[in-house]
C-alpha cells in the first residue's frame, strides 16, 4: 500500500532524488506546491529548526505526513558561514553567481579553505509528531577561488574535492547524488524508517 508524502519543497530535483530513494519503501512524493501550499518561513539560526518549520508547515497544510530539508554550506574559518544563509548569502534576490563570488572573496583573506556541505532531513508522520524522524549527511571538501565545471548549482563550481580533484560541478548527477550531503542525509533517513 503506496504512502503519500508532501515535500517541503517545490525544487523537481529534489522530488526526483528523493522518490527514487524512497518509492521502493512504499512512498508517493508530492511537493506543496502541487497541493497549493505555499513555503514556510525559515527564520531560524540552524537547520534543524529550519526543517522541523517547513516539515510542520506541510504537514498542518494538506494533513499528511511531511519531510523537509534544510541545507547549506559551512565554512569554519567563517564560523560556520554562509550557513543556513547560503541561499541568500550576497542577499536579494538570490543569486548562485553573487553568493559564490562573495564567499570566495571572503575567503581570500583566509588560509583555510575548508567547507562542507550540510543537510538535515526531518520526517513528521503528522504536524503535531512528538517524535520526529531526524537525518543527516556532512560533505567535506574545500573551495577554490576558480570555478571549475558546469554541472549542478550553487556553489558546486567551487567545491573542491580532493580525493576526486574534481569539483562537484564535474561530476555526474548520479555520483553527485550517490556522494552528497543530502544522499547521506536521506539514506541515513531511510535506516531509520525502515
Amino acid at each position: 500500500m503506496k504512502q503519500t508524502l508532501v515535500l517541503a519543497s517545490n525544487n523537481r530535483g529534489k522530488l526526483a532524488e528523493f522518490s527514487q530513494l524512497l518509492m521502493p519503501l512504499g512512498f508517493e512524493l508530492l511537493t506543496q506546491g502541487e497541493l497549493g501550499i505555499q513555503e514556510a518561513e525559515e527564520p531560524h539560526a540552524t537547520f534543524v529548526e529550519n526543517a522541523l518549520a517547513k516539515a510542520r508547515h506541510a504537514a498542518r497544510a494538506s494533513g499528511l505526513p511531511a519531510l523537509a530539508d534544510d541545507s547549506g554550506i559551512c565554512v569554519p574559518a567563517l564560523g560556520g558561514a554562509p550557513g543556513v544563509q547560503s541561499a541568500r548569502y550576497a542577499g536579494e534576490p538570490k543569486s548562485d553567481a553573487a553568493n559564490s563570488s562573495k564567499l570566495v572573496e571572503t575567503l581570500t583573506a583566509h588560509a583555510n579553505k575548508s567547507a562542507y556541505y550540510y543537510c538535515v532531513l526531518v520526517y513528521l508522520r503528522h504536524a503535531d509528531d512528538p517524535q520526529p524522524v531526524i537525518a543527516e549527511g556532512r560533505w567535506q571538501g574545500e573551495i577554490i577561488a576558480t570555478p571549475r565545471g558546469h554541472g549542478g548549482f550553487g556553489y558546486d563550481p567551487h567545491f573542491y574535492l580532493p580525493e576526486l580533484d574534481k569539483t562537484v560541478a564535474e561530476l555526474s548527477a548520479e555520483e553527485k547524488n550517490h556522494r552528497s550531503h543530502r544522499g547521506q542525509a536521506l539514506r541515513a533517513l531511510i535506516e531509520k524508517l525502515t
